[in-house]
This record gives structure tokens, sequence and C-alpha cells, in this order.
């Protein structure tokens, strides 16, 4: 059985422009040579003609007989050419929300798990948050305003293990070991990342990030962690923290950015964490990465 089902070859049609039996802006010859000098194969193979000859056609032939691994890099590296284009020519991308579907496609790939799809929407089948889940989570966001000061923080924690739970991060509710308090736990990309999650009227500050800090070192080498600030972080404590820590940070803007393009949350960690790397910032606004 074919991995990628008909709805998200839709989404790949469209994001590769692919109606007409093209495949973005490249020619036979160009995507002959992508395909061998990028991926090392032959997209020219008798075995991926039996629908037909065009760019389109073999390229869909392709992604249902290659295994898993060898599909997503090739739909990566198609990405990554498109996204150089629209670059090069200065334009924004004229498919709404095309990263967050395009990602949430990938994470299902190397999951295993497949879309269902609705009748009419060929973009249903690819959204790991379903537009329903997406305004239930949104509308129990804003809730949380209207709720007394100490009920915020348990309702937020709540919310955040539904959100985690919607992205297929396992999470784990909030836990108490001797003498600390951590506000759960989930899993990303094999990695355990603690969470310290804050619903209070100012900024987030240095002290609140050591602390959190300091309950990751105390933990396995490979412990990470997530500070959740619903109004985010101070300048001055960020600057304050430093570079060469085990954190990275999210505010409630970044949270409702994510919804609103339907990026999974999985995804939004993986680039908060590349950021941490390349630029030594433990705060980077998802509006910045994506």
């Amino acid at each position: 059985m074919p991995k990628i089902k008909a709805f998200d070859m839709k989404l790949l049609d469209l994001l590769f422009e692919m109606e007409g039996g093209y495949v973005l802006d490249f020619s036979n010859a160009t995507f002959s040579r992508f395909f061998l000098g990028e991926l090392e194969i032959d997209i020219d193979d008798q075995l991926f003609t039996a629908d037909g000859t065009s760019k389109a056609k073999r390229f869909r032939s392709f992604l249902n007989l290659a295994d898993t691994q060898t599909c997503v890099r090739a739909l990566r590296a198609v990405w990554a050419h498109r996204q150089a284009r629209l670059l090069h020519e200065g334009r924004d991308d004229p498919v709404a929300n095309a990263e967050g579907r395009f990602l949430t496609l990938i994470q299902d790939l190397e999951s295993g798990t497949s879309s269902s799809g609705v009748a009419g929407d060929p973009f249903a089948a690819v959204r790991k948050v379903s537009i329903d889940q997406v305004v239930k989570l949104k509308q129990d966001l804003m809730s949380i305003h209207k709720l007394e000061p100490q009920a915020r923080g348990y309702a937020f924690e709540t919310f955040l293990q539904q959100l985690f739970e919607a992205s297929n991060l396992q999470p784990r509710a909030p836990f108490r070991n001797t003498g600390e308090q951590i506000d759960g736990s989930f899993l990303c990309r094999g990695d355990i990342y603690l969470v310290e999650a804050k619903w209070v009227t100012n900024p987030v500050g240095v002290a609140e990030l050591h602390i959190l800090q300091g309950k990751i070192s105390e933990k396995a080498t490979w412990t990470r962690g997530v500070f959740i600030s619903y109004y985010g972080f101070t300048d001055v404590g960020l600057q304050a923290f430093g570079r060469g820590k085990s954190l990275v940070c999210i505010s409630g803007k970044d949270i409702r950015d994510a919804l609103d393009k339907q990026i999974p949350f999985g995804d939004v960690i993986d680039r908060k964490v590349r950021a941490a790397a390349e630029t030594g910032s433990v705060f980077v606004e998802v509006n910045s990465l994506f």
C-alpha cells in the first residue's frame, strides 16, 4: 500500500506545482541531475515510469516505491529547492501555511501514521492538529484569561498537556521529585524535555530560568528543558542568563503563532533547539523561525 495517500499527494501536487506533469521549474535534464546529485537516484529508471514519463508521474511513482527514509530525504530536498527559488525570486509563499502542512506530512511519514482525510478538503489529511482541534485549543487558551490568578497556572498546565498530546509528544503530567516540582515532561525526537510553565502578569526574568537550568543539570546529561512563559521573557533576563544552556524558551505568542500556522509543536521545538545551537540564544520567536 502506498505510504502517501491521495489527499496527501494533492498537497504535494500543490506545493511542487505538479499539475500538468511538471515539478516546480525543473526541466527533464535538471530534474535528472538534481536526483542524481542530491540523492544518488536515477529518476529516469523504468521502475518509475509505469504510470507515465512526465516529471510529476515519475516523482509520484518514486514516492510510492521508495522506503520511508529515502522518500523523506527526497521530499526535503525538493522542498529546499522550492524555498530557495521563492527566496531568489523575492516571492511570498503562494500556499497558505505551506511549511506547517509540509512538516506535518513529513512527521506522519516518519512516524508511520496515515491520514484519513475529509472529502472536499485536500489538506485535511496533512494536519496533525485538525482545524477543530486548533479552534478548541485557541478557545481554551483564551478562556484562561477569565480565570482567577491561582487557577490560571493549573489551567495553563492542562492546556499544555492537551497541546503536547495533539502533537504526539507523549506528555507526562506534573510530577514531584524530592524537594522539587516539575510541571511535566514530553518526548520529542527521542529527547526528554522537562517543562516549566508560567502564567504570570510580568515577563519571566533570569532567576526563574536559572531554577529550571538547575533542575536539568541534576538529571541525566541528555535531559533538556522548555520554559514556557505566556507573557514572555525580559530582555535583561535573557541576556543575563547567557549562552550554553540546555533549555529553550517559548512564549504565549509563539504558541498562538504555531497554532495559526498549523505547525506541529515538535517542529517548533526542533527549530528552537537548532536556533539555540547556532546563535546561542535560548529564545528565538516562532515568527522568525518559520
